[in-house]
C-alpha cells in the first residue's frame, strides 16, 4: 500500500520552466483574487466609517487565511497525499477508499469525494464569470462612461474563450507562466510602493486584529468571512494540478513568490483605503498611478482568462475521472495534444460551461453580486477534502487517531466557520453552486446505482465462460476466417454479442479475443501492466485492459502493441458489441425519478465505439432489450 504514496520524480525537477508552468497553470484562480476578495469584504462595512479596526481586520483574516488553508493545509500538508503522483478530490477519494475497510466506510467515502466534485463544477462556472467581470469592470474606473459597454465585452469575451478550447491549450501555454509572472509582479510592486508609504498597515499580520474584529462586530463578522473566504479561491488547483508538476515546484513558487506578492497587494489595498477612504470605490485598480489603470484592465482581463482557462480545463480532466470512476455516463472526449495525454477537450461539458456562464453574467451583472455565489463551492470543496484527508492520514501515513482528528478537526472547523457564513448568502445567490452540486449529484449516483443494477441483471442473464469453452468442441459450430473482437464488461462471462452472433449467424471466427477494460483507483496504469493476455482455447484469447482513471482508454492501439502474443491485424478484425435497449422492469428497482435520470443519461451516452476509439467501419453492433 504504500507506493500508492509517491511522486513521480520526473515531475518533481525544480526548473525555471517547470515554476513558469506552475505560475500559468496553477495559480491563475488565487492569483486574479486581488481584483474582488478585498473590495467585497469592505463593502460589507459600507454603513459604518472606514476605519483602522476595519481595514486591520479583513487584512489579518485575509493573512491567516492565506496562511492555514493554503500554506498549512494545502501545500505543506495534504500535498503530500498523492495517489501515484496525481492529486485532487478524485484523486483523494480513491485514495482513501484503498485504505479503508468495510463497504459502508467506502461508499461514504465515495459520496464524499462526488460531493467536493460536484462543487468544483460549480467553482468552474462561476470563476469565467467572477473573474472576467471584475477585471472588465476597471473600465468604469478610467473611463466611467464605458460602464454600459462591460456586460457585452465581458461576455464577448467569455465566448471567444470557450469557442477556443477546441484547439487545446498547447499553443497558449508556454504564454501562460512569462504573462502571470508579469501579474504578480505588477501587483505585488503596486502594493509594496503603498506598503512602503504607510508601514502600519503591516501591523494586520497580528491575528489581534482580526479577534478585535470578530468582537466588535460580532454577527457582522461572521458575514465578513464570507467574503474573506474569496481570497483562497483555488486552493485546490494547488491540488487538483500536482500531477502535472511535482509538489516541490508548486511549494517553491508558492511560498517565495506568490504569497508575498498577494500579500503586498491585499495590504497595499489597505493602506490605500486608509489614507483615501473614496479608494473603496475599487481599490485594487485606484491602487497604481492613473496612467496604469487602463493596462492594468487589459493586464487583468488576460489574467482572467487564464485564470478561467486553468478551472475550466480541470472541468474537463474532473469529467473524465468520474466517467472512469463509473459515475458519468461516457462523453466525447477529443485530445488535444499528440504528446500530452492529460490535454482533453469535453464538448458537452463545454457547451455547458458556456451556457452556465453567461446566464451567470446576464443575472448578477456586477462582480459583487457574483461573489454571493462564490465562496459556498470553495468551502464545500475544503470542508470534502478535511475529511478525506482525515481518513488518508490516519490510515496511510500511520497518524496516531488524535493527531489526525486534532489536525484536520481544526481544519474542519475552519472550514465549517467559513461554509457557515457562507450559508448567509444564499438568498443572494449562494444558492447557484447548491442547487448545481445537488444535481449533479443525483445524476451521479443515478447512473453508478443504475450501472451497478445494470451489471448484476446482465450477469444474472449470461452464460459463465468455463461450461461454454468446455462444450465449444463438441458444438459443432462452423469456424469461419477472420478475427472477431468481442468486448464484455466481465472477463469470466460469454458475451451477449458472442451468443446473439452464433444465434443469428451459426459461426464463429478463427480467431476470438474476449477484450475487457477495467479501471483501477490510480492515476495512470504503467504501460507493463496495461494488458494481460490468456488463451482460454484455440484461436480464442481474454484480454485485459487497464486503465487509471486519468487515461483514456484505445482499444485498437493496445491490441496491436500485444506484439507476438497475438497476431493482431487491425485490418482484419470485426468488432462485435452488444447495444444495451433499456426499459423500465415491471417492478423497476429505482425510483422514479432516479430510473428517468439513468435512462436519459443511457440513451444520450456517446457510444462505446467512440469512447474505445474504435473505426466506425470495423464495428457489427447486436441489440439486446435489458429491463431494470
Amino acid at each position: 500500500m504504500t507506493e500508492a504514496i509517491s511522486t513521480a520524480p520526473t515531475k518533481s525537477r525544480l526548473s525555471a520552466g517547470m515554476i513558469l508552468g506552475v505560475l500559468g497553470v496553477v495559480y491563475g484562480d488565487i492569483g486574479t483574487s486581488p481584483l474582488y476578495a478585498f473590495k467585497a469584504s469592505l463593502d460589507l462595512f459600507k454603513d459604518v466609517p472606514i476605519t483602522r479596526v476595519e481595514v486591520l481586520g479583513i487584512l489579518s483574516l485575509i493573512f491567516w487565511s492565506l496562511a492555514l488553508i493554503v500554506t498549512v493545509k494545502y501545500v505543506m500538508l495534504i500535498m503530500r497525499a498523492d495517489n501515484r503522483g496525481e492529486g485532487g478530490i478524485l484523486a483523494l477519494m480513491a485514495l482513501a477508499q484503498r485504505v479503508s475497510a468495510g463497504t459502508a466506510l467506502r461508499s461514504t467515502l465515495a459520496l464524499i469525494g462526488i460531493a467536493g466534485a460536484c462543487l468544483f463544477f460549480g467553482d468552474g462556472i462561476i470563476t469565467p464569470a467572477i473573474s472576467v467581470l471584475s477585471a472588465v469592470e476597471g473600465l468604469e474606473v478610467s473611463a466611467p462612461h464605458l460602464k454600459e459597454f462591460v456586460i457585452p465585452i465581458c461576455i464577448g469575451v467569455i465566448i471567444v474563450l470557450f469557442a477556443m478550447q477546441y484547439r487545446g491549450t498547447h499553443s497558449v501555454g508556454r504564454v501562460f507562466g512569462p504573462i502571470m509572472t508579469v501579474w504578480f509582479l505588477v501587483i505585488g510592486l503596486m502594493g509594496l510602493v503603498e506598503v512602503v508609504q504607510h508601514p502600519f498597515v503591516l501591523m494586520a499580520m497580528s491575528p489581534t486584529y482580526a479577534v478585535a474584529l470578530c468582537f466588535q462586530y460580532k454577527s457582522l463578522a461572521f458575514v465578513v468571512l464570507g467574503a474573506v473566504v474569496l481570497c483562497v479561491t483555488g486552493a485546490e488547483a494547488l491540488y487538483a494540478d500536482m500531477g502535472h508538476f511535482g509538489a516541490p515546484p508548486i511549494r517553491v513558487a508558492w511560498l517565495f513568490f506568490v504569497l508575498p506578492c498577494l500579500v503586498l497587494n491585499y495590504f497595499g489595498q489597505g493602506a490605500l483605503v486608509l489614507h483615501d477612504p473614496a479608494a473603496v470605490e475599487n481599490p485594487f485598480f485606484l491602487l497604481g498611478p492613473e496612467w496604469t489603470r487602463f493596462p492594468m484592465v487589459i493586464l487583468a482581463t488576460v489574467a482572467t482568462v487564464i485564470a478561467s482557462q486553468a478551472v475550466i480545463s480541470g472541468a474537463y480532466s474532473m469529467t473524465r475521472q468520474c466517467m472512469q470512476l463509473g459515475f458519468l455516463p461516457r462523453m466525447t472526449v477529443r485530445h488535444t495534444s499528440n504528446t500530452e495525454e492529460g490535454q482533453i477537450y469535453v464538448p458537452q461539458v463545454n457547451n455547458a460551461l458556456l451556457i452556465g456562464v453567461v446566464i451567470l453574467v446576464l443575472a448578477f451583472k456586477t462582480s459583487d453580486a457574483l461573489a454571493a455565489a462564490y465562496g459556498i463551492a470553495v468551502t464545500g470543496t475544503f470542508i470534502c477534502t478535511a475529511i478525506l484527508s482525515m481518513v488518508v492520514f490516519r490510515r496511510q501515513f500511520h497518524w496516531s487517531r488524535f493527531a489526525s482528528v486534532v489536525v484536520f478537526g481544526a481544519f474542519f472547523i475552519i472550514d465549517g466557520v467559513f461554509f457557515a457564513a457562507n450559508t448567509l448568502k444564499i438568498v443572494d445567490g449562494g444558492w447557484v453552486p447548491l442547487a448545481l452540486g445537488v444535481c449533479l449529484i443525483m445524476l451521479m449516483t443515478s447512473w453508478k446505482r443504475g450501472r451497478d443494477l445494470l451489471l448484476a441483471r446482465w450477469q444474472q442473464d449470461s452464460m459463465p465462460l468455463a461450461p461454454f469453452l468446455a462444450r465449444l468442441p463438441q458444438s459443432r459450430t462452423v469456424r469461419v476466417p477472420g478475427l472477431a473482437v468481442f468486448l464484455t464488461g466481465n472477463p469470466d462471462y460469454v458475451p451477449t454479442s458472442l451468443l446473439h452472433n452464433l444465434k443469428h449467424n451459426k459461426v464463429l471466427h478463427q480467431h476470438v479475443l474476449f477484450v475487457t477494460v477495467q479501471n483501477e483507483d490510480v492515476p495512470e496504469v504503467p504501460q507493463t501492466r496495461r494488458a494481460t493476455v490468456s488463451e482460454l482455447a484455440q484461436g480464442i484469447y481474454r484480454v485485459v485492459l487497464k486503465y487509471g482513471f486519468m487515461e483514456s482508454p484505445n482499444i485498437p492501439r493496445e491490441l496491436e502493441e500485444l506484439g507476438d502474443a497475438i497476431a493482431f491485424d487491425p485490418m482484419q478484425a470485426s468488432y462485435f458489441l452488444g447495444r444495451e435497449v433499456l426499459v423500465a422492469a415491471t417492478a423497476p428497482k429505482l425510483p422514479w425519478w432516479r430510473l428517468w435520470l439513468f435512462l436519459v443519461m443511457a440513451r444520450n451516452a456517446v457510444p462505446a465505439t467512440e469512447f474505445f476509439r474504435i473505426p466506425s467501419d470495423r464495428v457489427v453492433e447486436l441489440g439486446v432489450r435489458v429491463a431494470i
